[in-house]
């Protein structure tokens, strides 16, 4: 005999997963998650791979990883495919736009300790200017 697997209510997936209710809706409403069922009452019944959606949705967010971004992967997997390949590229991307972040920031960084190194008091006061030293070219 054949026993049909209940599937977890809202709260209890919350309660197991540490993600509030209120994201778990938001998830299946953009499409991350889906319901299996409801109850008689209405409530919600997802399916026991639901907790590892929800790992794999919080780890790839910590990776800097967006929800489109994280749902297309899903859909890849949902089609009986590994989105490993799509998702080793889009981290390579996030690298380089790292890389040119970091580039920026020392440029940046750069221009600050200029100015700073060049500090002076400045004791005439003109209505025009705020600060004349950051407003020197």
């Amino acid at each position: 005999m054949l026993v049909k697997e209940q599937g977890k209510q809202i709260g209890l997936v919350a309660k197991e997963s540490g993600v509030p209710i209120k994201t778990i809706r938001y998830y299946e409403e953009l499409g991350l998650l889906h319901a299996s069922a409801r109850t008689e009452g209405g409530f919600r019944l997802f399916n026991s791979d639901v907790l590892s959606r929800l790992h794999f949705i919080k780890r790839a967010q910590s990776l800097g990883l967006s929800l489109s971004e994280i749902k297309e992967f899903l859909q890849v997997h949902d089609q009986g495919n590994l989105p490993c390949d799509r998702i080793k590229s889009k981290l390579q991307n996030k690298v380089t736009v790292i890389d040119q972040q970091i580039q920026q920031l020392l440029i940046f960084k750069q221009e600050l300790e200029e100015l700073l190194s060049g500090w002076e008091a400045v004791t005439e006061n003109s209505e025009n200017t705020i600060c004349p030293i950051i407003e020197k070219d």
